[in-house]
């Protein structure tokens, strides 16, 4: 897919056609969401996303910015659940419709949530960055006839609040923002030495909680995936991530698990692939990286059927936290989606905004209507831990 470059921006169709010395001026790779080597995994394996990238530069041709790109089919059937009425909504707005998925040109990371689709060097003017980002987004379809025609809507995601002073110029070209679920973060006590002083900083309920988890997983054994054994589990591993993305609220597309194998290839123990074991069989894994001194939680798979009798899921989220204590780590961020859960661990809300805007701009008008409609799924706040 060409796109011709402007004064301000250079478009990509793939990372490997992103020049070294480029990278090297940016200096995004501390983070391992902008590190080539997470974005080739990623673009690799998922062959029916389009990937493109945005870099921006200065009046001197130099780099200050870079954006992550993927064109996505929505389908209506992702919105599950509480989002039901948002879909009939949806229809008799003639937002969404049953017979042709939304395709969304997104910058962001489908899979992950957090602010991983723009990095903007220091010292830059970020109002004025964002701004060029939605004009270069603007110019990449504008230009291609093919992308022109089929491009529905563009959508900037995920920005914490303290982001929204810079990203809310994106209102000025006519971009509505929306909140989405929360991100789940719990921050490492330095007192917690190993994961006995964590159980002992709570209240005495969800200490015997925890201990409860423990108990019934008892039985449960958890082996580290490696790069040696993943192909032996990957099947297995994908049908009970099926089941997890299935139950989900919102979903832009389907992680292929293969990108598993490249992840521990290129980051080694900063990524973590852990299996459970219920005698012989699969039933659950987890996984995560690290990036910098955090945590991230990442996709999950859990058998159901198992998951309330054995503590599953619970007995995961006790093990990230095992993790960052004994990594010696600041905080985890444990993502979107079962808020109350892994609030009762210590995680508190983190607000999530999303920007979106339909290239027709009578849609776009109503399509501001329609999301002032989408408020996060409320849940009960727990406070586990002692004053």
């Amino acid at each position: 897919m060409f796109c011709k470059n402007t004064n301000t921006a250079l478009f990509y169709s793939s990372i490997d056609k992103i020049p070294t010395k480029t990278w090297e001026i940016l200096g995004c790779e501390n983070n391992i969401y902008f590190h080539r080597d997470f974005l080739k995994s990623i673009e690799k394996n998922h062959p029916e996303i389009t990937f493109s990238y945005i870099i921006l530069v200065d009046d001197n041709s130099i780099p200050i910015a870079f954006s992550s790109i993927q064109i996505v089919d929505f389908f209506m059937n992702s919105i599950q659940n509480d989002f039901d009425f948002l879909k009939n909504l949806g229809r008799k707005l003639r937002i969404l419709k049953d017979s042709k998925p939304l395709r969304l040109l997104i910058s962001g990371n489908t899979f992950v949530s957090g602010e991983h689709g723009v990095f903007i060097k220091q010292n830059q003017d970020k109002q004025k960055v964002i701004l060029e980002l939605a004009k270069a987004i603007n110019h990449f379809v504008s230009s291609n006839k093919e992308l022109k025609n089929k491009i529905d809507a563009f959508l900037l995601k995920d920005f914490v609040n303290e982001s929204l002073f810079i990203t809310d110029e994106l209102k000025t070209v006519s971009y509505n923002p929306f909140s989405v679920e929360p991100n789940m973060l719990l921050n490492i006590n330095e007192n917690w030495q190993n994961f006995d002083d964590y159980l002992a900083s709570m209240k005495t309920k969800f200490r015997v909680k925890a201990k409860k988890a423990y108990s019934q997983s008892a039985s449960i054994k958890i082996e580290e995936i490696t790069s040696e054994n993943i192909d032996d589990k990957v099947i297995e591993m994908t049908a009970l991530y099926k089941k997890v993305a299935e139950s989900s609220n919102f979903n832009l597309g389907d992680f292929n698990l293969e990108t598993y194998k490249y992840f521990k290839e290129k980051f080694d123990d900063n990524y973590i692939l852990k299996a459970f074991y219920l005698q012989d069989k699969l039933v659950g894994f987890m996984s995560g990286i690290i990036n910098n001194n955090s945590l991230d939680a990442h996709f999950v798979g859990i058998d159901y059927s198992l998951n309330r009798e054995y503590a599953i899921y619970q007995r995961m989220l006790y093990s990230y936290i095992e993790i960052a204590i004994n990594k010696n780590l600041k905080n985890i961020n444990f993502g979107r989606t079962a808020s109350e859960i892994k609030s009762s661990v210590g995680a508190i809300p983190q607000d999530l905004t999303m920007y979106l805007r339909h290239k027709k701009t009578i849609t776009n008008k109503i399509l501001k209507l329609f999301l002032q409609r989408i408020q996060p799924t409320p849940f009960q706040q727990k406070f586990p831990f002692k004053k």
